[in-house]
């Protein structure tokens, strides 16, 4: 999972060189829309559940 990002040359990129990676993993997440969305919605939903408490 490439949870890290950085700017490089002006655009959003991960720390994992995916083209090199994706030859040898059978799945890889994506920079940007990778993990991000994931993120989200586990922080709405723990504070969902904060708010119920």
């Amino acid at each position: 999972i490439d949870a890290g990002s950085a700017m490089e040359k002006g655009k959003l990129v991960g720390d994992v060189d995916f083209k090199e990676v994706s030859k040898k993993a059978s799945y890889i997440t994506p920079v940007p829309g990778g993990v991000g969305p994931m993120t989200v919605a586990c922080l709405l939903e723990n504070l969902v559940k904060l708010n119920k408490r």
